[in-house]
């Protein structure tokens, strides 16, 4: 398999072939990210897909059940190369159960509702997706490329194609200053996109990045573990969802929280006050074991 970087997925693909498909983020230009440093955006032929994905269908044909699509945002290929490599992948895996990928706001944009219902009916089961924040000066702050109404889009359209949408948001990006409004307003966006799943990550800064510049300037401040968990209960307190597994257990997280909401609402905010109110460190993951 070929890779141009560090690996990165969603924890719920741990087990799934990671397939290249693109090199890269489309976009790219996050304050906060470094994942795609200095990788320019580049899709692979299809030949070279199909040649990975015949190596390891000679061992793993009829036991592989995963596949995840690398790397930043595979949705953003041409609509026929992702159509060929799903097809690909149902032949040579018959027991295929579910396909992932990441995908920007602006990514699943660009596609038609159609183009992702034909993706979905050839095996594209999930898509995850960074909200990051509802706070549209923050959103232009953070160079997300895209505003509050086009991430509430891209969410709705992945969602009308029947593809599971797997958002993220991450807390502290605001700092103290602008803590609650971010909160809040990260609020409304979750609720207005209401996704299957939704996970919380808490800021870490990422040497080389805008934002990581910005601290050690002195233009942006941290918060503090009580404050990030301050901010996890104001979105669990506003968050409207008809259905969402939600989660906070991040390894980048202080406190894990894994909850189907709104159904386990009170029980997940009655933890995170208890914790609030006693200041006790010793329920917080130790500041050595947080990862990004």
């Amino acid at each position: 398999m070929e890779y141009e970087q560090a690996i990165v997925r969603p924890p719920s693909e741990a087990n799934s072939l990671l397939l290249p498909v693109t090199f890269g983020c489309s976009h790219n230009k996050c304050t906060f990210c470094g994942t795609y440093s200095n990788i320019k955006l580049r899709i692979r032929p299809l030949e070279d897909i199909k040649r990975d994905i015949d190596k390891v269908a000679q061992n793993y044909s009829r036991s592989l059940q995963r596949v995840f699509l690398e790397n930043g945002d595979a949705i953003i290929a041409p609509q026929r190369r992702l159509v060929e490599v799903l097809k690909y992948l149902k032949e040579k895996f018959p027991n295929l159960e579910r396909i992932g990928s990441y995908t920007t706001p602006q990514a699943a944009l660009i596609k038609s509702v159609d183009e992702l219902k034909e993706l979905h009916k050839l095996g594209l089961k999930i898509a995850y997706m960074g909200v990051e924040t509802g706070d549209e000066e923050l959103l232009k702050k953070i160079n997300k490329g895209a505003t509050y109404d086009e991430i509430v889009e891209a969410g709705r359209k992945i969602k009308q194609a029947g593809i599971t949408l797997s958002v993220t948001v991450i807390l502290g990006l605001g700092g103290p200053e602008g803590s609650e409004n971010h909160a809040l307003k990260t609020a409304k966006i979750l609720s207005d996109i209401d996704p299957d799943f939704a996970g919380a990550l808490t800021i870490m800064l990422v040497p080389g990045t805008p934002l990581h510049k910005d601290w050690e300037e002195g233009r942006f401040e941290l918060i503090t573990p009580f404050q990030s968990l301050a901010e996890l209960k104001m979105i669990i307190e506003n968050v409207k969802f008809t259905d969402c597994f939600f989660t906070a257990n991040h390894a980048s997280n202080y406190l894990p929280i894994k909850a189907r909401l709104p159904k386990q609402k009170a029980a997940v905010l009655k933890l995170i006050t208890e914790v609030l109110e006693t200041k006790d460190m010793s329920r917080l993951r130790p500041e050595f074991t947080r990862a990004l």
